[in-house]
Protein backbone atom coordinates (compact mmCIF):
# COMPACT_ATOMS: atom_id res chain seq x y z
CA UNK A 1 0.00 0.00 0.00
CA UNK A 2 1.13 3.21 -1.30
CA UNK A 3 1.96 6.04 1.23
CA UNK A 4 -1.16 8.40 2.21
CA UNK A 5 -1.05 11.50 -0.51
CA UNK A 6 1.13 9.40 -2.92
CA UNK A 7 -1.37 9.37 -6.21
CA UNK A 8 0.65 7.27 -8.89
CA UNK A 9 -2.08 8.39 -11.19
CA UNK A 10 -1.51 12.05 -10.99
CA UNK A 11 0.81 13.83 -13.41
CA UNK A 12 1.24 17.18 -11.32
CA UNK A 13 3.73 18.86 -9.06
CA UNK A 14 6.33 15.99 -7.59
CA UNK A 15 4.26 12.81 -9.30
CA UNK A 16 5.28 15.02 -13.07
CA UNK A 17 8.78 15.02 -11.69
CA UNK A 18 9.09 11.37 -10.63
CA UNK A 19 7.03 10.12 -14.07
CA UNK A 20 9.42 12.16 -16.10
CA UNK A 21 12.38 11.16 -14.51
CA UNK A 22 11.33 7.53 -14.62
CA UNK A 23 10.53 7.13 -18.16
CA UNK A 24 14.12 9.02 -19.22
CA UNK A 25 15.89 6.35 -16.60
CA UNK A 26 13.56 3.73 -18.90
CA UNK A 27 15.34 4.92 -21.94
CA UNK A 28 18.42 5.13 -20.91
CA UNK A 29 17.73 1.14 -20.03
CA UNK A 30 16.35 0.40 -23.75
CA UNK A 31 19.77 1.84 -25.18
CA UNK A 32 21.74 0.30 -22.60
CA UNK A 33 20.64 -3.21 -23.30
CA UNK A 34 19.55 -2.71 -27.21
CA UNK A 35 22.69 -5.06 -27.02
CA UNK A 36 21.42 -8.35 -25.68
CA UNK A 37 18.22 -9.19 -27.89
CA UNK A 38 20.19 -8.18 -30.92
CA UNK A 39 23.12 -10.47 -30.43
CA UNK A 40 21.91 -13.49 -32.65
CA UNK A 41 21.57 -11.07 -35.46
CA UNK A 42 24.85 -8.99 -34.68
CA UNK A 43 27.01 -12.20 -34.20
CA UNK A 44 25.77 -13.60 -37.96
CA UNK A 45 25.68 -10.40 -39.51
CA UNK A 46 29.60 -10.22 -38.64
CA UNK A 47 30.52 -13.14 -38.01
CA UNK A 48 31.54 -12.84 -34.12
CA UNK A 49 33.09 -15.47 -32.32
CA UNK A 50 31.63 -16.82 -28.56
CA UNK A 51 34.48 -14.88 -26.99
CA UNK A 52 33.61 -11.41 -28.82
CA UNK A 53 30.11 -12.14 -27.65
CA UNK A 54 30.82 -11.91 -24.20
CA UNK A 55 33.79 -9.23 -24.48
CA UNK A 56 30.66 -7.13 -25.92
CA UNK A 57 28.62 -7.58 -22.77
CA UNK A 58 31.57 -7.21 -20.29
CA UNK A 59 31.90 -3.85 -22.27
CA UNK A 60 28.62 -2.69 -22.42
CA UNK A 61 28.82 -1.92 -18.33
CA UNK A 62 32.45 -1.25 -17.90
CA UNK A 63 32.40 2.84 -18.64
CA UNK A 64 29.49 2.79 -16.16
CA UNK A 65 31.65 2.13 -13.51
CA UNK A 66 33.83 5.42 -13.36
CA UNK A 67 31.15 7.16 -15.36
CA UNK A 68 28.82 7.14 -12.11
CA UNK A 69 30.86 8.43 -9.84
CA UNK A 70 31.46 11.39 -12.53
CA UNK A 71 28.16 11.69 -13.19
CA UNK A 72 26.97 11.58 -9.49
CA UNK A 73 29.14 14.77 -8.64
CA UNK A 74 28.27 16.58 -11.70
CA UNK A 75 24.57 15.68 -10.53
CA UNK A 76 25.50 16.83 -7.21
CA UNK A 77 27.55 20.35 -8.48
CA UNK A 78 25.05 21.20 -11.84
CA UNK A 79 21.52 19.79 -11.46
CA UNK A 80 19.99 16.55 -12.18
CA UNK A 81 17.64 18.94 -15.02
CA UNK A 82 20.51 19.58 -16.89
CA UNK A 83 23.15 16.38 -16.75
CA UNK A 84 20.15 13.96 -17.19
CA UNK A 85 18.98 16.08 -20.38
CA UNK A 86 22.94 16.37 -21.47
CA UNK A 87 23.60 12.23 -20.97
CA UNK A 88 20.49 11.56 -23.03
CA UNK A 89 21.46 13.56 -25.95
CA UNK A 90 25.62 12.62 -25.82
CA UNK A 91 24.80 8.99 -25.56
CA UNK A 92 23.15 9.25 -28.41
CA UNK A 93 25.67 9.25 -30.23
CA UNK A 94 27.95 6.33 -29.72
CA UNK A 95 24.06 4.30 -30.18
CA UNK A 96 24.14 5.25 -33.87
CA UNK A 97 27.71 3.98 -34.38
CA UNK A 98 26.99 0.75 -32.93
CA UNK A 99 24.20 0.87 -35.32
CA UNK A 100 26.46 1.53 -38.17
CA UNK A 101 29.52 -0.43 -37.11
CA UNK A 102 30.89 -3.37 -39.62
CA UNK A 103 33.40 -4.89 -37.42
CA UNK A 104 34.27 -5.91 -34.04
CA UNK A 105 36.58 -3.25 -33.43
CA UNK A 106 33.91 -0.63 -33.71
CA UNK A 107 31.31 -2.41 -31.92
CA UNK A 108 33.51 -2.69 -28.72
CA UNK A 109 34.56 0.58 -29.27
CA UNK A 110 31.35 2.56 -29.54
CA UNK A 111 29.35 -0.30 -26.73
CA UNK A 112 32.22 0.72 -24.51
CA UNK A 113 31.51 4.14 -25.44
CA UNK A 114 27.56 3.85 -24.92
CA UNK A 115 28.15 2.38 -21.36
CA UNK A 116 28.11 5.79 -20.55
CA UNK A 117 24.30 5.77 -20.29
CA UNK A 118 23.94 3.28 -17.83
CA UNK A 119 25.31 5.90 -15.12
CA UNK A 120 22.11 7.75 -15.59
CA UNK A 121 20.59 6.15 -13.01
CA UNK A 122 22.58 8.17 -10.20
CA UNK A 123 20.77 11.19 -11.66
CA UNK A 124 16.95 10.21 -11.11
CA UNK A 125 18.34 9.47 -7.85
CA UNK A 126 19.03 13.08 -6.37
CA UNK A 127 15.98 14.49 -8.75
CA UNK A 128 13.56 11.95 -6.72
CA UNK A 129 14.89 12.55 -3.25
CA UNK A 130 14.70 16.60 -4.10
CA UNK A 131 10.92 15.98 -4.50
CA UNK A 132 9.37 13.63 -1.77
CA UNK A 133 9.41 13.44 1.93
CA UNK A 134 11.34 10.67 3.40
CA UNK A 135 8.07 8.52 4.62
CA UNK A 136 7.27 8.21 0.53
CA UNK A 137 10.85 8.03 -0.67
CA UNK A 138 11.14 4.53 -0.80
CA UNK A 139 8.32 3.84 -2.87
CA UNK A 140 9.01 7.12 -5.39
CA UNK A 141 12.90 5.87 -5.67
CA UNK A 142 10.86 2.30 -5.98
CA UNK A 143 8.54 3.41 -8.75
CA UNK A 144 12.06 5.44 -10.16
CA UNK A 145 13.94 2.28 -10.67
CA UNK A 146 11.61 -0.25 -11.13
CA UNK A 147 9.58 1.43 -13.82
CA UNK A 148 13.26 2.49 -15.27
CA UNK A 149 15.15 -0.71 -15.00
CA UNK A 150 11.43 -2.25 -17.09
CA UNK A 151 13.45 -0.59 -20.03
CA UNK A 152 15.88 -3.86 -20.38
CA UNK A 153 12.73 -5.84 -20.74
CA UNK A 154 10.98 -3.48 -23.04
CA UNK A 155 14.08 -3.74 -25.18
CA UNK A 156 14.21 -7.34 -25.17
CA UNK A 157 9.99 -7.88 -26.04
CA UNK A 158 10.25 -5.11 -28.98
CA UNK A 159 14.09 -4.81 -30.53
CA UNK A 160 13.76 -8.34 -32.21
CA UNK A 161 10.36 -7.22 -33.88
CA UNK A 162 11.42 -4.24 -35.34
CA UNK A 163 14.56 -5.50 -36.63
CA UNK A 164 11.87 -8.25 -38.40
CA UNK A 165 9.80 -5.41 -39.33
CA UNK A 166 13.11 -4.07 -41.21
CA UNK A 167 13.44 -6.87 -42.82
CA UNK A 168 16.80 -8.47 -44.20
CA UNK A 169 20.62 -8.69 -42.51
CA UNK A 170 20.35 -4.92 -41.38
CA UNK A 171 17.41 -5.37 -39.18
CA UNK A 172 19.31 -4.69 -36.21
CA UNK A 173 21.23 -1.79 -37.08
CA UNK A 174 17.31 -0.17 -37.61
CA UNK A 175 16.56 -1.20 -34.15
CA UNK A 176 19.35 0.06 -32.42
CA UNK A 177 19.57 3.34 -34.05
CA UNK A 178 15.70 4.15 -33.17
CA UNK A 179 16.62 3.76 -29.20
CA UNK A 180 19.49 6.54 -30.09
CA UNK A 181 16.93 8.62 -31.82
CA UNK A 182 14.35 8.44 -28.51
CA UNK A 183 17.15 9.33 -26.19
CA UNK A 184 18.08 12.39 -28.29
CA UNK A 185 14.61 13.72 -28.66
CA UNK A 186 13.72 13.00 -25.08
CA UNK A 187 16.64 15.00 -23.63
CA UNK A 188 15.55 18.15 -25.00
CA UNK A 189 11.45 17.13 -23.66
CA UNK A 190 13.05 16.68 -20.19
CA UNK A 191 15.27 20.03 -19.66
CA UNK A 192 12.07 21.99 -20.62
CA UNK A 193 9.52 19.92 -18.89
CA UNK A 194 11.38 19.34 -14.89
CA UNK A 195 12.80 21.97 -11.89
CA UNK A 196 15.75 20.54 -9.77
CA UNK A 197 13.79 21.76 -6.66
CA UNK A 198 10.15 22.70 -6.10
CA UNK A 199 9.85 25.96 -6.01
CA UNK A 200 10.65 27.92 -2.51
CA UNK A 201 13.13 24.89 -1.62
CA UNK A 202 17.03 25.19 -2.14
CA UNK A 203 19.67 22.90 -3.66
CA UNK A 204 22.33 21.65 -1.74
CA UNK A 205 25.67 21.27 -3.12
CA UNK A 206 28.67 19.56 -1.39
CA UNK A 207 31.51 21.46 -0.61
CA UNK A 208 34.25 19.96 -2.73
CA UNK A 209 33.42 18.49 -6.09
CA UNK A 210 36.50 16.21 -6.45
CA UNK A 211 35.85 13.48 -4.31
CA UNK A 212 33.10 12.27 -1.05
CA UNK A 213 33.36 14.04 1.77
CA UNK A 214 33.96 11.86 5.02
CA UNK A 215 33.24 13.09 8.35
CA UNK A 216 36.52 11.36 10.24
CA UNK A 217 39.74 9.80 9.90
CA UNK A 218 38.67 6.20 9.97
CA UNK A 219 36.12 7.04 7.40
CA UNK A 220 38.40 8.79 4.97
CA UNK A 221 41.10 5.30 5.27
CA UNK A 222 37.70 3.30 4.60
CA UNK A 223 36.73 5.30 1.66
CA UNK A 224 40.17 4.69 0.34
CA UNK A 225 39.67 0.75 0.52
CA UNK A 226 36.26 1.07 -1.07
CA UNK A 227 37.73 2.52 -3.98
CA UNK A 228 40.09 -0.58 -4.89
CA UNK A 229 37.21 -2.86 -5.97
CA UNK A 230 36.65 -0.21 -8.82
CA UNK A 231 40.02 -0.26 -10.09
CA UNK A 232 40.32 -3.97 -9.62
CA UNK A 233 36.89 -3.90 -12.15
CA UNK A 234 38.34 -2.63 -14.86
CA UNK A 235 41.73 -4.10 -14.33
CA UNK A 236 39.86 -7.31 -15.20
CA UNK A 237 38.40 -5.47 -18.04
CA UNK A 238 41.64 -5.17 -19.01
CA UNK A 239 42.78 -8.75 -18.92
CA UNK A 240 39.77 -10.21 -20.38
CA UNK A 241 39.97 -8.00 -23.60
CA UNK A 242 43.67 -9.11 -24.07
CA UNK A 243 42.56 -12.65 -24.07
CA UNK A 244 40.27 -12.00 -26.92
CA UNK A 245 42.88 -10.36 -28.95
CA UNK A 246 41.83 -6.37 -28.41
CA UNK A 247 44.96 -5.79 -26.49
CA UNK A 248 48.73 -6.77 -26.49
CA UNK A 249 50.42 -8.08 -23.32
CA UNK A 250 52.24 -4.28 -23.17
CA UNK A 251 48.87 -3.01 -23.49
CA UNK A 252 47.31 -4.89 -21.30
CA UNK A 253 50.41 -4.01 -18.42
CA UNK A 254 50.06 -0.25 -19.50
CA UNK A 255 46.47 -0.07 -18.79
CA UNK A 256 47.18 -1.36 -15.36
CA UNK A 257 50.10 0.77 -14.53
CA UNK A 258 47.69 3.82 -15.60
CA UNK A 259 44.75 2.35 -13.33
CA UNK A 260 47.64 1.99 -10.32
CA UNK A 261 48.39 5.66 -10.94
CA UNK A 262 44.61 6.96 -11.27
CA UNK A 263 43.98 5.27 -8.02
CA UNK A 264 47.00 7.14 -6.56
CA UNK A 265 45.83 10.27 -8.20
CA UNK A 266 41.94 9.60 -6.74
CA UNK A 267 43.20 8.91 -3.13
CA UNK A 268 45.00 12.22 -3.54
CA UNK A 269 42.11 14.07 -4.41
CA UNK A 270 39.78 12.70 -1.61
CA UNK A 271 42.43 12.85 0.91
CA UNK A 272 42.69 16.96 0.22
CA UNK A 273 38.88 16.82 -0.26
CA UNK A 274 38.95 15.89 3.80
CA UNK A 275 42.29 17.20 4.88
CA UNK A 276 40.02 18.73 7.73
CA UNK A 277 39.29 15.02 9.11
CA UNK A 278 42.83 15.73 10.06
CA UNK A 279 43.34 19.04 11.71
CA UNK A 280 39.38 19.31 13.67
CA UNK A 281 36.61 17.34 14.82
CA UNK A 282 33.66 17.61 12.52
CA UNK A 283 30.38 18.58 14.68
CA UNK A 284 28.66 15.71 15.54
CA UNK A 285 24.82 17.18 13.98
CA UNK A 286 27.33 17.29 10.49
CA UNK A 287 28.67 13.75 10.58
CA UNK A 288 27.58 10.77 8.70
CA UNK A 289 29.02 7.37 9.00
CA UNK A 290 30.71 5.83 5.47
CA UNK A 291 30.36 2.37 6.71
CA UNK A 292 26.72 2.83 5.90
CA UNK A 293 27.65 3.80 2.09
CA UNK A 294 30.19 0.79 2.02
CA UNK A 295 27.25 -1.83 2.97
CA UNK A 296 25.24 -0.45 0.43
CA UNK A 297 27.99 -0.73 -1.93
CA UNK A 298 28.61 -4.43 -1.27
CA UNK A 299 24.59 -5.15 -1.31
CA UNK A 300 24.29 -3.38 -5.02
CA UNK A 301 27.40 -5.81 -5.69
CA UNK A 302 25.02 -9.11 -5.24
CA UNK A 303 21.57 -6.75 -6.76
CA UNK A 304 21.80 -5.21 -9.35
CA UNK A 305 25.43 -6.34 -10.19
CA UNK A 306 23.72 -10.13 -10.64
CA UNK A 307 21.13 -8.62 -12.69
CA UNK A 308 23.33 -6.17 -15.32
CA UNK A 309 24.81 -9.80 -15.83
CA UNK A 310 22.17 -12.06 -15.78
CA UNK A 311 19.74 -9.63 -18.09
CA UNK A 312 22.62 -9.84 -20.38
CA UNK A 313 23.36 -13.63 -20.72
CA UNK A 314 19.98 -15.08 -20.10
CA UNK A 315 18.47 -15.07 -23.76
CA UNK A 316 21.98 -17.13 -24.60
CA UNK A 317 21.18 -19.80 -21.63
CA UNK A 318 17.41 -19.86 -22.83
CA UNK A 319 18.63 -20.98 -26.46
CA UNK A 320 21.57 -23.59 -25.43
CA UNK A 321 19.26 -25.20 -22.40
CA UNK A 322 15.67 -25.34 -24.17
CA UNK A 323 17.31 -24.47 -28.23
CA UNK A 324 14.71 -21.21 -28.03
CA UNK A 325 15.12 -19.08 -31.57
CA UNK A 326 16.06 -15.85 -30.49
CA UNK A 327 12.79 -13.91 -30.60
CA UNK A 328 11.47 -16.35 -27.99
CA UNK A 329 14.28 -16.60 -25.84
CA UNK A 330 14.53 -12.95 -25.88
CA UNK A 331 10.86 -12.38 -24.41
CA UNK A 332 11.45 -15.36 -22.39
CA UNK A 333 14.23 -13.65 -20.77
CA UNK A 334 12.72 -10.78 -20.23
CA UNK A 335 10.44 -12.02 -17.50
CA UNK A 336 13.59 -11.59 -15.17
CA UNK A 337 13.27 -7.95 -15.68
CA UNK A 338 9.62 -7.94 -16.03
CA UNK A 339 9.46 -8.32 -12.72
CA UNK A 340 10.83 -4.68 -12.11
CA UNK A 341 7.66 -2.87 -12.46
CA UNK A 342 6.19 -4.98 -9.42
CA UNK A 343 9.69 -6.05 -7.40
CA UNK A 344 11.46 -3.17 -7.10
CA UNK A 345 8.49 0.18 -6.14
CA UNK A 346 7.73 -3.12 -3.60
CA UNK A 347 11.21 -3.20 -2.04
CA UNK A 348 10.99 0.45 -1.49
CA UNK A 349 7.43 0.77 -0.51
CA UNK A 350 8.26 -2.35 2.03
CA UNK A 351 10.66 -0.48 3.26
CA UNK A 352 9.12 2.62 4.06
CA UNK A 353 6.69 0.65 5.95
CA UNK A 354 8.63 -1.98 8.17
CA UNK A 355 12.36 -0.53 8.10
CA UNK A 356 15.20 -0.69 5.48
CA UNK A 357 17.19 -3.03 7.78
CA UNK A 358 14.51 -5.64 8.52
CA UNK A 359 13.52 -5.27 4.83
CA UNK A 360 17.29 -5.70 3.28
CA UNK A 361 18.03 -8.56 5.47
CA UNK A 362 14.64 -11.04 4.32
CA UNK A 363 15.37 -9.60 0.75
CA UNK A 364 18.74 -10.52 0.39
CA UNK A 365 18.62 -14.19 2.10
CA UNK A 366 15.73 -14.73 -0.61
CA UNK A 367 18.22 -13.84 -3.50
CA UNK A 368 20.95 -15.71 -2.11
CA UNK A 369 17.92 -19.06 -2.15
CA UNK A 370 17.10 -17.49 -5.31
CA UNK A 371 20.36 -17.77 -7.32
CA UNK A 372 20.81 -21.29 -5.56
CA UNK A 373 17.66 -22.84 -7.17
CA UNK A 374 18.59 -21.15 -10.92
CA UNK A 375 21.72 -22.91 -10.71
CA UNK A 376 20.11 -26.53 -10.79
CA UNK A 377 18.44 -25.74 -13.77
CA UNK A 378 19.04 -28.12 -16.62
CA UNK A 379 17.20 -29.30 -19.72
CA UNK A 380 15.08 -31.66 -17.95
CA UNK A 381 12.72 -28.93 -16.79
CA UNK A 382 10.01 -27.27 -18.42
CA UNK A 383 10.49 -24.07 -19.78
CA UNK A 384 8.03 -22.64 -18.15
CA UNK A 385 9.48 -24.21 -14.71
CA UNK A 386 12.75 -22.30 -15.18
CA UNK A 387 10.75 -19.01 -16.45
CA UNK A 388 8.90 -19.34 -12.54
CA UNK A 389 12.42 -19.51 -11.09
CA UNK A 390 13.54 -16.99 -12.89
CA UNK A 391 11.04 -14.56 -12.14
CA UNK A 392 10.82 -15.45 -8.07
CA UNK A 393 14.48 -14.73 -7.95
CA UNK A 394 14.33 -11.49 -9.93
CA UNK A 395 11.81 -10.32 -7.01
CA UNK A 396 14.77 -10.59 -4.27
CA UNK A 397 17.06 -9.30 -6.53
CA UNK A 398 14.67 -5.94 -7.15
CA UNK A 399 13.14 -5.73 -4.18
CA UNK A 400 16.65 -5.85 -3.17
CA UNK A 401 17.67 -3.05 -5.30
CA UNK A 402 14.56 -0.94 -4.33
CA UNK A 403 15.35 -1.50 -0.90
CA UNK A 404 19.10 -0.31 -1.05
CA UNK A 405 18.29 3.01 -2.84
CA UNK A 406 15.68 3.52 -0.39
CA UNK A 407 18.23 4.21 2.12
CA UNK A 408 20.85 6.21 -0.09
CA UNK A 409 18.94 9.43 -0.40
CA UNK A 410 19.23 9.08 4.06
CA UNK A 411 22.86 9.51 4.29
CA UNK A 412 23.56 13.16 3.03
CA UNK A 413 21.45 14.61 1.08
CA UNK A 414 24.00 17.41 -0.38
CA UNK A 415 26.33 14.07 -1.24
CA UNK A 416 23.03 11.72 -3.10
CA UNK A 417 24.55 12.03 -6.05
CA UNK A 418 27.98 10.73 -5.49
CA UNK A 419 27.02 8.47 -2.98
CA UNK A 420 24.55 6.77 -5.26
CA UNK A 421 27.36 6.97 -7.68
CA UNK A 422 29.55 4.71 -6.01
CA UNK A 423 26.50 2.51 -4.72
CA UNK A 424 25.59 2.22 -8.07
CA UNK A 425 29.20 2.06 -9.75
CA UNK A 426 29.50 -1.40 -7.69
CA UNK A 427 26.47 -2.85 -9.32
CA UNK A 428 28.60 -2.36 -12.63
CA UNK A 429 31.57 -4.00 -10.35
CA UNK A 430 29.60 -7.11 -10.23
CA UNK A 431 27.72 -6.97 -13.20
CA UNK A 432 31.70 -6.69 -14.89
CA UNK A 433 33.24 -9.71 -12.34
CA UNK A 434 30.25 -11.97 -12.88
CA UNK A 435 30.37 -11.65 -16.71
CA UNK A 436 33.99 -12.62 -16.55
CA UNK A 437 33.41 -15.48 -14.12
CA UNK A 438 30.32 -16.48 -16.69
CA UNK A 439 32.89 -16.00 -19.64
CA UNK A 440 35.07 -19.47 -17.91
CA UNK A 441 32.57 -20.90 -16.13
CA UNK A 442 28.85 -22.78 -16.85
CA UNK A 443 26.13 -21.19 -15.70
CA UNK A 444 24.73 -23.22 -12.84
CA UNK A 445 28.54 -22.65 -11.59
CA UNK A 446 27.62 -18.72 -12.25
CA UNK A 447 24.06 -18.63 -10.87
CA UNK A 448 25.92 -20.55 -7.59
CA UNK A 449 28.95 -17.69 -7.32
CA UNK A 450 26.04 -15.09 -7.07
CA UNK A 451 24.45 -16.59 -4.44
CA UNK A 452 27.77 -17.03 -2.49
CA UNK A 453 28.47 -13.19 -2.72
CA UNK A 454 24.75 -12.48 -1.77
CA UNK A 455 25.43 -14.60 1.91
CA UNK A 456 28.43 -12.43 2.08
CA UNK A 457 25.87 -9.45 1.63
CA UNK A 458 23.84 -10.82 4.28
CA UNK A 459 27.01 -10.94 6.81
CA UNK A 460 27.86 -7.18 6.27
CA UNK A 461 23.84 -5.83 6.68
CA UNK A 462 24.03 -7.11 10.28
CA UNK A 463 26.26 -3.86 10.59
CA UNK A 464 23.73 -1.83 9.24
CA UNK A 465 22.12 1.03 10.85
CA UNK A 466 18.50 2.38 10.37
CA UNK A 467 18.15 5.81 9.01
CA UNK A 468 16.63 7.55 11.68
CA UNK A 469 16.26 11.34 13.28
CA UNK A 470 17.88 14.41 11.04
CA UNK A 471 20.63 15.01 8.80
CA UNK A 472 21.84 18.62 8.80
CA UNK A 473 23.04 20.27 5.38
CA UNK A 474 24.48 23.51 5.22
CA UNK A 475 24.12 26.33 2.15
CA UNK A 476 26.16 28.57 0.58
CA UNK A 477 25.80 31.22 2.97
CA UNK A 478 26.56 28.45 6.29
CA UNK A 479 22.51 28.40 7.13
CA UNK A 480 21.99 25.20 8.69
CA UNK A 481 18.64 23.11 7.55
CA UNK A 482 17.88 19.86 8.89
CA UNK A 483 16.47 17.36 7.37
CA UNK A 484 14.05 14.30 8.56
CA UNK A 485 15.53 11.05 7.55
CA UNK A 486 12.81 8.72 9.22
CA UNK A 487 10.53 6.29 7.41
CA UNK A 488 7.45 8.30 8.72
CA UNK A 489 6.67 11.29 10.83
Amino acid sequence: MAPSGFNIFSFTGKMKILHMTWFAFFLTFVVWFNLAPMLGAIQASLGLDRAQVTTLLILNVALTIPARIIIGILTDLYGPRRVYSGLLIVASIPCFVFAVADSFTQLALARFALGLIGAGFVIGIRMVSEWFPAHELGTAEGIYGGWGNFGSAAAAFTLPTIALMFGGEDGWRWAIGLTGAMALVYGFVYYASVQDVPKGSKYFRPKNATAMEVTSKGDLYFLLVMKVPLYIALGALAWRLKNVGIFNPATQYAVWFGLLLLYVYDSMLAVRANRRVFTETVPEFQRYKFKQVAILNILYFATFGSELAVVSMLPLFFTDMFGLSAVVAGMVASAYAFMNLMSRPGGGMISDRFGRKPTLLILTAGLAVGYAAMGVIDSSWPVWLAVVAAMACSFFVQAGEGAVFAVVPLIKRSLTGQIAGMTGAYGNVGAVIYLIIYSVVDASTFFFVIAGTAVLGFVALIFLEEPEGEIAEIDEDGNVTMINVSRAH
